[in-house]
């Protein structure tokens, strides 16, 4: 038996040497393989990061906006106050005085509130162009001076709250003569 002994030793070992090659290139093939899941997983995180930064961004600036923005209704419903404060003093006798003085003074506050709050208004010129995006036109009037399409007059003032139209500017728009008249 000793003599088939070394006979069974010596082809095993052989074949160990092939096992060998073969566990090695088992070795290769399983660590490209988790190369390539790390690699797709690190590609995964890298875009993950990104939407979560954008999406961090894009809630800070909607943040931004709500603040921005926050106080749009209650100033809209401030306007017509101002605008009636306005006509008041426009209408006041001189003998109210004292009347036409303290509507005045709470004109002056109404208006340093909306600026502080980030209201600024504007008032079209006589002769500049309509601007739809601006200007809402309450009538047209025939007009032998002016351009069509600029206004004549404006009925009410406009504001923008930090840019954004808050109230378009009410005016009279001219247009051309009809030649019948």
């Amino acid at each position: 038996m000793s003599k088939e002994q070394p006979a069974q030793s010596v082809g095993p070992a052989q074949q160990g040497g092939a096992v060998v090659v073969d566990a090695d290139a088992e070795l290769k093939a399983a660590l490209a393989e988790a190369q390539q899941q790390a690699s797709q997983n690190r590609d995964g995180y890298l875009r993950m990061a990104a939407e979560l930064d954008n999406l961090r961004k894009r809630s800070q600036r909607d943040l931004e906006n709500a603040h921005k923005f926050a106080l749009e209704r209650f100033l809209a419903e401030l306007l017509p106050v101002r605008d009636s404060l306005e006509m008041g003093i426009a209408s006041a006798d001189t003998t109210a005085a004292g009347l036409k003085e303290g509507m005045d003074m709470t004109l002056k506050l109404l208006a340093t509130a909306l600026e502080r709050s980030g209201v600024s208004e504007f008032s079209p010129a006589r002769g500049e162009s309509f601007n739809s995006e601006l200007h809402e036109a309450m009538a047209l009037q025939e007009s032998n001076e002016a351009r069509p399409g600029t206004v004549l007059q404006t009925v009410q003032k406009g504001y923008q709250l930090n840019g954004r139209l808050l109230r378009p500017a009410r005016v009279i728009v001219a247009k051309t003569p009809d030649a019948a008249a």
